[in-house]
């Protein structure tokens, strides 16, 4: 048996290989193996080296790394540190993200016993994601490709002995060389074919939901459809994309609708779940990535070509006659006079205000990011306002807006902007989340001196609480004695303060003009924005907005 040193350098020799050019470390005795070696192969010029102390943002800022198409692992030590790496593996398999995972592990001899920091870490992250218990370079060796393609999370457990720390430095092999960056492109799918299989004149609206892509935007424009897409879709562009869609799914055009094609992932809707439960809708479908592709919602046929058996009906599908309105242009114009009716509504809604408004915050960072920008948005409130305000982008202008949306969760996302920023090279760099969200990753603020640092402008909605549940079922009225003790969650943190302890620049804003002006003035490196807004009237306004209805 080699030694741990011996080991750690053959398995960043092998994500070397692999084309694996970002690393996160988080610190510990067990992976100092592992440390020496990325240390020793970043000086060589093959990698670049991320350090950060807390486990849970360093897997998160490997995860926003990754979502940019850049192939990133993050390693970390043994015992709870691997726990803390759980919910970016567990959103990287919901969001078919392929993430590398590295854990250090004691050796096989003191497992189930109570040595120093060891747990059962094979098999950690559960069913999900599949573990390889690596404990020689030949078990190394065995495996395939590393996942080069996955469509997910890969977790690879080393175990390292003592000695802990190499006799000398590691010269790197002169024919060791990065692998080409695999494209991970899937099946070009056949257009024409999609196109016409929805093509038989029923009135039809395409639904891109999270990562839907491009293709979306394409069916829409070829089927002559209105196009539905939530902000981190990747179709929100061009003349087709309906601004206030949401809204008008509770109009006498939804009652209308005969099909729905679906992309992507759509989580934010309520409207638009309730459309897909309806029995005299068809639903076609396009597979998504993730661990479970199957959508919670029922799929009368699949149209990947990609799949065995697509294009066939899933279950019996009531399908009504094409009656009313002719498809194509005349169906379109609907939706699109419908948009712009609604869409003034609501703007002159939010300028009647008092004071600066989420929704307003919203859409001055949708009108801030410029062609070749990147936005990451958090959940809850933030990406509902944006999908309410984002304008009319052109195709083709490389606007990327990214979203944790395989599990939704508020955690990490302050890292997982960070690792997008380093991720892609980008005109601009944005981000817009809610004061809960922020402080929930406070620490992917924590940089040392050495660390890669981004040009990235963070914009925090802070209403002192969590407004969303406003929206929801525990806002109502009658549970307003609890409400604010068990869901809003005041905090009365002082984010100047905050920010000053990790010396990244801030900025409070309470006024769109003001708000505006600091957007238009980047001070470069990362910096906050706290844009303050109220939450007392969230419920009522959001009332007011769902009512709107084209004039």
């Amino acid at each position: 048996m080699g030694s741990s040193t011996e080991l750690a350098r053959a398995v960043v020799t092998a994500l070397v290989e692999a084309g694996i050019r970002e690393i996160v470390l988080a610190p510990g005795s067990r992976n100092a193996p592992l440390s020496f070696a990325v240390y020793d192969a970043e000086q060589a010029g093959l990698l670049r080296l991320h350090t950060r102390i807390d486990e849970r943002s360093a897997g998160f800022l490997a995860l926003g790394l990754s979502k940019t198409g850049s192939r990133a692992a993050v390693l970390c030590t043994s015992g709870t540190a691997v726990a803390n790496l759980h919910p970016a593996v567990l959103e990287a398999a919901h969001s078919g993200v392929p993430l590398m995972v590295v854990s250090a592990d004691r050796p096989a001899r003191l497992r189930e016993t109570s040595a120093n920091q060891t747990t059962q870490q094979v098999g950690i992250f559960g069913p999900l994601v599949t573990t390889h218990d690596i404990a020689t370079a030949a078990d190394l060796a065995a495996l395939a490709a590393l996942g080069a393609d996955a469509a997910g999370p890969v977790h690879w457990n080393v175990q390292l002995d003592e000695p802990l720390t190499p006799t000398d430095r590691w010269t790197v092999p002169a024919g060791l060389a990065r692998a080409a960056r695999p494209s991970g492109a899937p099946m070009r799918p056949d257009e024409d074919a999609l196109v016409a299989a929805i093509a038989d004149g029923r009135r039809t609206v395409v639904v891109a939901g999270d990562d839907a892509g491009p293709l979306a935007r394409v069916l829409a424009e070829r089927s002559g459809s209105p196009l539905l897409a939530e902000p981190s879709s990747g179709a929100r562009t061009g003349t087709h994309a309906i601004r206030t869609y949401r809204l008008l799914l509770g109009s006498e055009l939804a009652g209308r609708i005969e099909r729905v094609v679906v992309l992507g992932h759509p989580t934010l809707s309520r409207p638009v779940a309730r459309l897909l439960a309806r029995e005299d809708v068809e639903v076609l479908g396009i597979r998504g990535r993730g661990v479970w592709s199957t959508p919670p919602h029922r799929v009368d046929r699949w149209l990947d070509p990609a799949l065995d058996g697509a294009g066939s009906p899933t279950r019996p599908g009531r399908i009504p006659d094409s009656t009313g309105t002719e498809p194509g242009l005349g169906w379109l114009e609907e939706w699109q006079e419908a948009d712009r009716s609604v869409g003034r509504q609501l703007d002159r809604l939010l300028a009647s205000e008092e004071g600066l408004t989420p929704h307003q915050v919203a859409g001055a960072v949708a009108r801030a990011l410029p062609p070749g920008g990147q936005l990451v948005v958090g959940p809850s409130n933030p990406i509902r306002d944006l999908d309410l305000m984002v304008p009319s982008y052109d195709v083709g202008a490389r606007r990327k807006v990214l979203a944790s949306r395989g599990l939704a969760g508020i955690d990490g996302l302050v890292s997982t902007a960070i690792g997008a920023a380093l991720g892609r090279d980008s005109s601009r760099d944005l981000a817009l989340m809610g004061d809960v969200t922020f402080l929930h990753d406070a620490n992917g603020l924590i940089l040392g001196p050495d660390e890669p640092r981004p040009d990235l402008t963070i914009v925090v909605v802070n209403d002192d609480g969590g407004s969303i549940f406003a929206t929801l079922e525990q806002g109502d009225p009658a549970y307003a004695d609890p409400f604010e003790r068990l869901f809003a969650t005041p905090h009365r943190v002082d984010l100047a303060a905050l920010c000053a302890a990790t010396r990244t620049p801030h900025l409070k804003v309470g006024s769109r003009p003001e708000l505006e002006q600091a957007l238009a003035n980047p001070n470069g490196g990362i910096e906050v924005i706290e844009a303050v807004v109220g939450r007392a009237d969230r419920r009522e306004l959001e009332e007011r907005i769902r009512a709107l209805r084209p004039a």
